[in-house]
């Protein structure tokens, strides 16, 4: 169906910029952190927040007050949930995962990989993507807890030693 009636795209046009406008202002007020990419969780709660404002917009069964509600849940969840975090290193350790070391030295990590579910090749498509030719001369490869891949530089030699960065990387 191409058109329903005007009716509805009044109500689309209304409750859109009111509940755009709404889900802006929580944001501002939440802080930066809100719409981080730092973890799963926070990928979960930005694509949750997407969803309720979808939502909002296009069904003429949920309110724009119900909606503003859901948002606003959302984000308050969000809120102590990190809040906590940073407080509590064992509720951190519950919520967040662990970045992993999937190349040391420029040695692939079978076990670590296999944990991951991530291949050779991915991690080869990685170092490619940041202009390496080969594993020599890189120190690491983490998965990290966001699902990205860092790859951190080293010394030919293999010497070198552990920069701070890799401190908390779990090795398997």
């Amino acid at each position: 169906m191409f058109f329903d009636s005007w009716t509805g795209l009044g109500r689309v046009l209304v409750v859109g910029v009111l509940a755009y406008a709404a889900l802006v202002l929580l944001l501002r007020v939440s802080g930066k952190r809100t719409l981080t990419k730092m973890n799963a969780f926070d990928l979960v709660v930005t694509v949750a927040l997407g969803s309720t404002l979808a939502t909002v917009l296009l069904s003429k069964s949920v309110a724009l007050a119900e909606g503003v509600l859901a948002l606003v849940l959302l984000i308050l969840l969000q809120y102590a949930i990190t809040w906590a975090s940073v407080r509590s290193p064992r509720f951190q350790a519950f919520i967040k995962a662990q970045p992993t070391l999937l190349v040391y030295r420029g040695e692939f990590l079978p076990g670590a990989l296999k944990q991951q579910r991530v291949t050779r090749e991915e991690v080869m498509a990685v170092l490619r993507a940041q202009g390496r030719r080969q594993l020599n001369g890189v120190l690491a490869v983490v998965l990290e807890t966001d699902g990205s891949f860092s790859v951190v530089p080293g010394g030919e030699g293999g010497t070198d030693p552990d920069p701070p960065t890799l401190e908390a990387v779990g090795r398997l």
